[in-house]
């Protein structure tokens, strides 16, 4: 089955502030539920993570959180994306040395990422298929598959419109 991430590429009639807010919701409910702490500079890196459509980096969001007021230095960013990665909150862009929040969290799982080579948008498939065909050709040659980030650049279709258009 293919699930898509429809907040990687802007919609005419998305609307971002609730995608946000239930971005938040889910990851407070989840880390109620597994007795996490949310903290406020956790909530806020997501926050962060989650105003873009586009990948961001710690040091973009390093100053993101200096513009809102707050004192943080590297080792304070990276303990919060640690913490939102260890939670199923973001994925690593491992491409982009950047991050992107998860449509589901609620649901553990590997995805792949489409990245958009002119704007940056970043689309999340959850392609099991995919996921099942590189486990079992890595099987077949005696492989343990332990964890996949499956990225692939290309151009979204807004861009490919404004392109041809």
């Amino acid at each position: 089955m293919v699930r898509v991430r429809t907040r990687g590429v802007p919609l005419l009639d998305h609307d971002h502030e609730r995608c946000v807010a239930e971005a938040l919701d889910a990851a407070i409910d989840l880390c109620e539920r597994r007795g996490n702490r949310l903290t406020p500079v956790r909530r806020r890196v997501l926050e962060l993570v989650w105003r873009s459509h586009e990948p961001v980096g710690a040091y973009a969001l390093l100053e993101l959180l200096r513009d809102d007021g707050w004192s943080a230095a590297p080792p304070t960013i990276y303990r919060a994306l640690d913490f939102l990665l260890d939670n199923g909150l973001i994925h690593r862009i491992e491409s982009r040395n950047a991050f992107v929040g998860c449509s589901d969290p609620r649901r553990p799982h590997e995805s792949q990422h489409l990245i958009c080579r002119q704007c940056g948008a970043v689309t999340e498939l959850a392609a099991d298929a995919v996921l099942g065909a590189v486990r079992t050709s890595a099987a077949a040659i005696g492989f343990t598959v332990e964890g996949q980030t499956i990225e692939v650049s290309g151009v979204c279709r807004a861009c490919a419109e404004r392109r041809a258009g």
